[in-house]
């Protein structure tokens, strides 16, 4: 039985403020209650306020970037079972590889579809 997508808290990090608008209204509409964050260190700052039940981080971001963010997450015991869903322009093999190994869930490449973002969360909402 899966959770409705109604009761998840989903955060998106994306310098992007276009990036994470369109995610914040697909999902919204979907009916989850959506955190952005604008970096790594916006988001880590955020994360313990919030509590997401779901994390979509942006790999090229200036600061903190997504794979360093995501390594974050996932060697904090309090965060490490949040699953993390890593979002790039780049489809490469390297990338995907390198997003595996510092524990991200999944991998989207940008633009993705409502679609994709959707099914990408109902994935883990169980």
């Amino acid at each position: 039985m899966s959770v409705p997508l109604s009761s998840l808290k989903v955060m998106v990090i994306d310098d992007s403020k276009t990036i994470r608008r369109t995610a914040e209204t697909l999902l919204t509409k979907a009916g989850c209650e959506v955190v952005t964050a604008t970096d790594g260190f916006d988001a880590l700052a955020k994360i313990a306020d919030t509590r997401p039940d779901i994390i979509f981080v942006d790999i090229m971001m200036p600061r903190l970037d997504g794979y360093q963010t995501c390594a974050l997450i996932k060697n904090n015991s309090e965060f490490k079972k949040t699953p993390v869903i890593m979002l790039s322009s780049k489809d490469g093999l390297f990338d995907k590889a390198k997003g595996r190994i510092v524990g991200s869930d999944q991998y989207l490449t940008k633009p993705f579809s409502k679609t994709e973002l959707l099914n990408s969360i109902e994935a883990y909402a169980s």
